[in-house]
């Protein structure tokens, strides 16, 4: 068995026993078995999707969940539909703050803030009135050009009634 020199500085390659077991040919990467020895499934699982309830479907909760009298009721009828009783209570709490309006759903995140859209309608309009100040200008100049083109040829252009 021969053995090969390092160089000073270069780290001494293995021995056979001393590699590792991925080295030997273990299969794939560190992550690619679970604890227990199997592979992983590389199948992504879906995420969750947030369920919405019409204001229609609450209000029918809430009434039918206030027409319960005997104990129980209201935890079945929770139970068929697959609620919450914390959807109950906010379902309430927001109907009696102002029927189906309390009802709908709230649209998620920050608010717009009307000032933000007021700055970019300037902006726009700032830009627009660039453009259009130029579009004027190469319009005036074009008509000055014809107006000193027709002078020199001796042409006369009939005068209109808003340059008089």
């Amino acid at each position: 068995m021969t053995e090969k020199s390092n160089l000073p500085g270069e780290t001494p390659e293995p021995r056979e026993a001393e590699r590792s077991e991925a080295a030997r040919g273990g299969g794939g990467s560190p992550g690619s078995r679970r604890a227990d020895g199997a592979a992983s499934d590389p199948e992504v699982t879906p995420r969750a999707k947030r369920r919405r309830f019409s204001a229609a479907y609450k209000l029918r909760i809430v009434l039918e969940a206030d027409r319960c009298s005997k104990p129980g009721e209201v935890g079945a009828l929770l139970r068929r539909e697959g609620l919450y009783s914390s959807h109950l209570v906010a379902w309430r709490r927001a109907r009696d703050q102002g029927q189906l309006e309390g009802l709908t759903p709230k649209r998620r995140g920050p608010k717009p803030d009307p000032a933000v859209a007021l700055k970019k309608r300037v902006v726009q309009l700032e830009r627009e009135n660039v453009r259009l100040r130029k579009r004027l200008e190469t319009a005036e100049t074009i008509l000055e050009v014809q107006g000193n083109v027709s002078r020199l040829l001796g042409l006369t252009m009939p005068k209109s009634g808003s340059d008089a």
